[in-house]
């Protein structure tokens, strides 16, 4: 049978390969070196999602909660308190909960190679559409800071995001500046923090997207395919549905579908979800504060939203659809 590689260890590349082994695929991994990310909030769908595709119910059982999120968005805003539910773990915490790899393997001869990690074959070309960068700090958090909360606040250069992940510490995001530069002009999070420790990580925080994502013998997915900003939520919970179209992609091809029009089928799908984040993002980043940072990343959202706008056309038109974890061809080019 047909072996396939995936490329990458991470959610996505876990998911590929969960999903592929269990329709009876032989799999092999590559792992990458990527640092594991030091805490990630998971919205309940999300939660409800990986236990249903990896078979673990419980995975998030016994976890505390954050029960709401306080918000103070826009120049002069009061904080508004919202209603959430979610976790936060560590992405090492939540790759351990999903069980074990396939054997390890570089699969020379492998008639499909998942790319769930950078690099991208070199004829894919990755499109960024904004230039923020987000750092993480470990927090000491002071007696202000609720248990159960999060904050989120947009300041002059920039915005910070606040969890606690044990009753005195917590992870602190920042995009734009210095954490501790936004951490300066900052009312309500700077209150929260008793004492902020040096950056432990820098990643890009702007969206962006591979083209094409997916040629002969080759399909993208996760980070490797997309990156969204991290303000706008469920990233994680996106890779697994990535994840979850990659796999059936390959299934489909291997029963013999159109290889073509089964990768455009996925890129426009993927290109849609792309679309419809800028939008939230472009909506934030003209909100959040005004002034020169703020404008120049609102700028940057309206130019991906015109980008994937001419990719997409006025009316996409989807050929398959995904009955339970399967792709199935639609008749009339019928949107799903």
């Amino acid at each position: 049978m047909t072996r396939i590689l995936i490329r990458g260890d991470g959610v996505a590349a876990r998911c590929c390969a969960h999903l592929l082994v269990r329709a009876g695929c032989p799999v092999a991994v590559q792992p990458s070196s990527r640092p594991r990310l030091p805490a990630i909030m998971l919205s309940e769908p999300a939660q409800q999602l990986i236990g249903d595709i990896f078979e673990r119910p419980g995975l998030f059982r016994h976890l505390p909660s954050i029960r709401y999120r306080i918000v103070a968005w826009a120049a002069d805003a009061d904080p508004v308190v919202l209603d959430h539910s979610a976790v936060v773990v560590s992405e090492e915490f939540l790759l351990d909960g999903l069980g074990p790899l396939p054997e390890s393997s570089q699969c020379a001869d492998a008639a499909w190679t998942v790319c769930a990690s950078a690099p991208l074959p070199t004829e894919a070309t990755e499109h960024r559409f904004g230039s923020r960068i987000a750092c993480t700090a470990r927090v000491e958090l002071s007696n202000s800071a609720e248990a159960t909360a999060c904050w989120i606040e947009s300041l002059a250069d920039g915005w910070l995001f606040l969890i606690g992940d044990a009753p005195a510490t917590g992870w602190l995001l920042s995009v734009g500046l210095h954490p501790e530069s936004l951490l300066d002009q900052s009312t309500m999070i700077r209150s929260r923090v008793a004492r902020a420790h040096p950056p432990a990580a820098h990643f890009p925080a702007t969206p962006r997207l591979g083209v094409p994502l997916g040629g002969r013998g080759w399909i993208a997915c996760g980070t490797a395919a997309m990156a969204f900003d991290p303000l706008c939520g469920d990233g994680t919970a996106h890779a697994v549905r990535e994840a979850i179209l990659a796999s059936a992609v390959i299934q489909a091809a291997m029963r013999g579908g159109d290889v073509d029009a089964l990768l455009s089928h996925y890129e426009t799908r993927l290109t849609s979800a792309f679309h419809r984040h800028l939008m939230h993002c472009h909506q934030y980043y003209s909100s959040g504060r005004g002034g020169p940072w703020w404008q120049a990343e609102a700028g940057a959202a309206a130019r991906g939203i015109e980008w994937c706008s001419g990719r997409l056309g006025a009316d996409p038109k989807f050929r398959f659809r995904l009955n339970g974890l399967q792709l199935e061809a639609v008749s009339c080019g019928r949107k799903w």
